[in-house]
């Protein structure tokens, strides 16, 4: 099945309302189960899962759908976005100036290429951080006074995304500031009785460098779906139909695993 969101997340979306439907008329399950179908998690958006959390009852526990080969992801990193302001004096092009601030901005790029935060996770590694926009000048007769950058810096379960923004703003060397700072990592633990129920399904357990609703959630959360994560946000996105079947069977094993331990 083709088409942009087949895999990211609709392969996972058509099989735990599947599974739902499934234990919906079950007697004397020992938990209640609720089915979220939200929005706008790529933007992290507020009418997404975020605005429903208000509402709803409280949640012990949750499998996110994302597309993990329906391996156990039992952590994903969170994220911090910095915008970041390279200063210069502003010219004539013609004229000499030995404070360009396109030219300073190697010295910073190579910073960020370079840098490394201490602590690692023994199940999501190391933070990343990347440069992921550059931006500056508006014609070709003027230096800039100002370069702008946007850094990506993917959060270890090591560090809370303040630890982070504290730490980069007193070491790097220009005017930095986050977006924000909610979208922390979440995790389970791996004895968790869902994670067991799904170990006992012969399913693996690692750790995901992409972001989900799980930032969203406060109750421990595992990341689990039909569908590879390498085919998101690609050219002729897909998924295969048995994948989705597979899904489906792996989701009411694991959790008529977890509901009768």
């Amino acid at each position: 099945m083709y088409g942009l969101g087949s895999n990211d997340a609709g392969g996972a979306l058509v099989s735990l309302i599947a599974a739902f439907t499934y234990f919906y008329d079950s007697a004397n399950l020992k938990h209640n189960l609720l089915m979220v179908a939200s929005a706008e998690e790529e933007n992290t958006g507020g009418k997404g899962l975020s605005s429903l959390l208000t509402i709803l009852p409280k949640i012990d526990v949750a499998i996110v759908g994302e597309p993990t080969l329906m391996n156990l992801a039992i952590a994903e990193k969170g994220l911090v976005v910095f915008d970041a302001v390279i200063k210069g004096t502003p010219s004539h092009a013609a004229h000499p100036n030995n404070d360009n601030a396109i030219y300073n901005s190697i010295e910073v790029l190579e910073w960020f290429k370079n840098y490394t935060f201490p602590k690692t996770s023994d199940v999501l590694g190391d933070v990343k951080l990347t440069v992921t926009q550059i931006n500056a000048g508006s014609q070709h007769n003027v230096v800039p006074a100002k370069v702008h950058l946007v850094i990506d810096v993917r959060v270890n379960d090591r560090y809370n995304n303040k630890e982070i923004a504290d730490l980069l703003v007193l070491k790097a060397p220009c005017e930095l500031k986050s977006r924000s700072l909610r979208l922390n990592s979440s995790s389970i633990d791996k004895n968790h009785p869902l994670v067991a129920s799904g170990i006992a399904m012969g399913r693996s357990t690692y750790g995901s460098p992409t972001l989900s609703d799980q930032a969203a959630l406060s109750c421990p959360s595992l990341k689990l779906g039909p569908g590879d994560s390498t085919r998101s946000h690609s050219a002729n996105e897909y998924i295969y139909i048995n994948e989705i079947e597979e899904g489906i069977d792996l989701y009411i094993k694991i959790l008529d695993g977890f509901l009768n331990s």
